[in-house]
Order: C-alpha cells, then sequence, then structure tokens
C-alpha cells in the first residue's frame, strides 16, 4: 500500500495540531507508523486519501453500528438541513428523540441530551452528588468515562495506549473524590463502603468495559454493585456511552436485567454525530436545572442534525431486531479465527484480541498483553486492507454494513496477521 499522501498530511498536522491528531489514540504511537488520512466511507469499509481501501470495525469507535452513510441516516440529515442546524431553542424531534431513549430502557424516566459521552457521564456525577449530598464517586481501575477531571484516575483508553499513569493539570483535591477499585471485585466495593459508604455518592461501571479492551462483567457482579449501593443510599451509574444499543436495543441493563439509577449514552444514539444523554429515575432528574438545583446546560444539546441522526437510527434498530442477531453471528464467527495464545473476549457486535494466553477480567490481566505483538498484528492487518483500532486495550466493533465476505476476509486475513 502507499500512504505517501496520508504521511505528508501528518507531517503538516504535527506542526499545528499537538501529536498531529484531535484525539490522542489516533496518532499510532503505541503500533509505530502513522496514521492513514481518511476520504470517505462507505457501508462496512473506509477509503484513505491515497486510495486505498480498508474493512472498518472501528466505525468511529461504535457509533456506526448500521455502517457508514446508511441511507435512514442520510436521509434524516438531509431533511434536517433543510430545516436549520442549530436553534438554541426546544424543537419536536428532541421530545421524541428522549421518547426513544426512554422507551429502550426501562430505567429510565426522564433524559437529558448533551453533545458528548464525557458531558454526560460528568453530569451524572454532578446529579448523583446533588440528590445524595455526598462527594466521593467509585469507579474502576481501566474503566475510562470521559475526560472527566476527577475520573482520569487509573482511566483505561488512550490513557492506557500512551502509558499515562495519571494525567498532569488535574489537581490532586479533584483526585481525592475518586476511588479507583479493581474491576470485578465485589470484595473490594464492599470495603469501600465498610470504610467511607456514607460519603460515596455513587458508583460509575461500564457494565461491559470497553476501554482497557473488552472485559464483561463477571457472573453476579452487577448484581452485588445493585445491591451494595442500595443499601448505602449511593446511586449506581451506568456508563453505557459504550454498550448503549450496540449490545442490545436496550444496552447492557438489557442483557443482563439490571436497572441502574442513572444511565449514560452517547455513541450509537448520535448515529454518526456527537451527541450524549444522561438519564434515570424521575426523582434523580428532577434535581436538574431548571426543575432543580443542580446546573448544567449546553447551546448545542439537542441540536436538530444530531437529533435528526439519531432518532433515525434509533427508531431503525427497533423496526429492525434482527440486526442484532446478525451481528452476534458475524461477530462469533469472525472472534473464531482467534488461534491458540490469543484470548478473545466479546459481548454481542464488540471483541477485542487480547495478546496474551490468560483470561482477561480486569485492569492488570489486560496489561499482560503483549503489546508489541500486538503492533505486529495491527500493521500486518492494515496492509492486508482490515482497520481495527490501533490500540491493545479498545474493543473493535462489527456492523450491520460487515457482510459474510467481509468477515470471511478479515478472518484469513488475521490468520495470517497473527504469525506476523
Amino acid at each position: 500500500m502507499k500512504h505517501a499522501k496520508s504521511e505528508e498530511l501528518f507531517r503538516r498536522a504535527e506542526e499545528i495540531i499537538p501529536g498531529g491528531v484531535n484525539s490522542p489514540v489516533r496518532a499510532f504511537r503505541s503500533v509505530g507508523g502513522n496514521p492513514p488520512f481518511i476520504a470517505r466511507g462507505e457501508g462496512s469499509h473506509i477509503f484513505d486519501v491515497d486510495g486505498n481501501e480498508y474493512i472498518d470495525y472501528v466505525g468511529s469507535w461504535g457509533p456506526l453500528l448500521l455502517g457508514h452513510r446508511h441511507p435512514a441516516i442520510l436521509s434524516a440529515l438531509e431533511k434536517a438541513l433543510s430545516i436549520g442546524t442549530s436553534f438554541g431553542a426546544p424543537t419536536e424531534q428532541e421530545v421524541e428523540m428522549a421518547a426513544a431513549i426512554c422507551d429502550a430502557a426501562p430505567s429510565i424516566e426522564m433524559v437529558r441530551l448533551v453533545n458528548s459521552g464525557t458531558e454526560a457521564t460528568m453530569a451524572a456525577i454532578r446529579v448523583a452528588r446533588g440528590f445524595t449530598g455526598r462527594d466521593l464517586i467509585v469507579k474502576f481501575e481501566g474503566c475510562y468515562h470521559g475526560h472527566v477531571d476527577s475520573l482520569l484516575v487509573k482511566a483505561g483508553s488512550g490513557v492506557a495506549t500512551l502509558g499515562i499513569a495519571d494525567t498532569q493539570g488535574v489537581p490532586k483535591a479533584f483526585c481525592d473524590t475518586t476511588i479507583a477499585l479493581p474491576y470485578n471485585s465485589a470484595e473490594a466495593v464492599e470495603e469501600a463502603f465498610r470504610t467511607h459508604g456514607a460519603q460515596i455518592a455513587a458508583v460509575i461501571v461500564e457494565p461491559i468495559a470497553g476501554n482497557m479492551g473488552c472485559v464483561p462483567p463477571q457472573a453476579g457482579y452487577l448484581e452485588a454493585l445493585r445491591t451494595i449501593t442500595a443499601q448505602h443510599g449511593a446511586l449506581l451509574i451506568f456508563d453505557e456511552v459504550m454498550t448503549g444499543f450496540r449490545v442490545a436495543y436496550g444496552g447492557a441493563q438489557q442483557v443482563f436485567g439490571i436497572q441502574p439509577d442513572l444511565t449514560t449514552l452517547g455513541k450509537v444514539i448520535g448515529g454518526g454525530l456527537p451527541v450524549g444523554a444522561y438519564g434515570g429515575r424521575k426523582e434523580i432528574m428532577r434535581k436538574v436545572a431548571p426543575a432543580g438545583p443542580v446546573y448544567q446546560a449546553g447551546t448545542l444539546s439537542g441540536n436538530p442534525l444530531a437529533v435528526a441522526a439519531g432518532l433515525a437510527m434509533l427508531r431503525y434498530l427497533k423496526a429492525n431486531p434482527e440486526v442484532y442477531r446478525q451481528l452476534e453471528t458475524r461477530a462469533a464467527t469472525l472472534c473464531a479465527a482467534a488461534p491458540q495464545g490469543v484470548t478473545v473476549n466479546r459481548v454481542g457486535s464488540m471483541f477485542t484480541f487480547f495478546f496474551t494466553s490468560g483470561p482477561v477480567t480486569d485492569y492488570e490481566s489486560a496489561k499482560r498483553s503483549d503489546t508489541a505483538r500486538f503492533g505486529r498484528f495491527f500493521r500486518a492487518m492494515l496492509e492486508r486492507g482490515i482497520y481495527v483500532a490501533p490500540s491493545q486495550f479498545e474493543a473493535a466493533f462489527v456492523s450491520a454494513a460487515h457482510t459474510e465476505e467481509d468477515i470471511r476476509r478479515t478472518a484469513a486475513a488475521a490468520r495470517e496477521a497473527f504469525n506476523a
């Protein structure tokens, strides 16, 4: 493959954008080489500025459940553009979007739209503190909840990829409000509540971790979180920014049958445009301004373009539940291509190939992966026209646009790349 134009663009970008990218993992630092610059997408494929074609398993980091340029979403965007891009005032479709989210997740009785997953988690934590009158938050090592100051303690995702322990620029006082515990350890949570229970406002968790790679909850873990928080008067927040509408129409809470107090959403509900949301029980959400004293606002929240794309996505998924069966089948077929010595974690259409022979159940076991071997695998896949996340610590995604031929080609490329 030729990459001359991408290389030149990256050289230009490094002069005027920190690291040459607008989100750190895109820089390919952990896998070597420089990133291809993408010119366009179509279905399950993307094309770079040098004319190279790739089967895409990043999908804009998860939201493109239906693939690139799906007709239903393009049609919705065209209609929105004919009306206007932003008003800073209520629109009818905001109400319809909120109703669609509440319909999908019974735990969400009221919902507020925001502009990103980071905004959603930041606001949900503020609401939890306002509702409980407490300050401390429990999070889990390797779980990433956006670049909120107090939640970057032992975060996964790009922080793990770059080897940054805890980012600079965050005051120690902010970090002191966060208790970071091992994922999948109910015992650690019980101990934290024995010590600090009266001060803990909420436990925030990715019900299926996706930011240290895909790590499912062990049997009974989410149930324990639900029980412990309820016993101590703390709130349980499910960060479903990645899993919401991805692993099932009702998200991970539908898969595992657990109702959190608050839920944060993003990714899929934007249909590829920037959007987020947080919601939960009415008694909690009525604390949010202007109904209550917990302030949160956003000029572009619920803007017509994002709402139109997201609503089109949600309506399509509700009308076509067979999409999830197809995603399950094709993701399972692809993951079967992994050889011995590689651990595969998968839930629905989310998966990760961990370059370690042992099980991966938390951040410590994920970090045992051979990242150098992953880098060789990544580069071999890219040269074979397969685009996966440029980090061992990220999930990959199958979309409804991936065909059986895409899966066959990817599995064949993976078998070769595993030995690269």
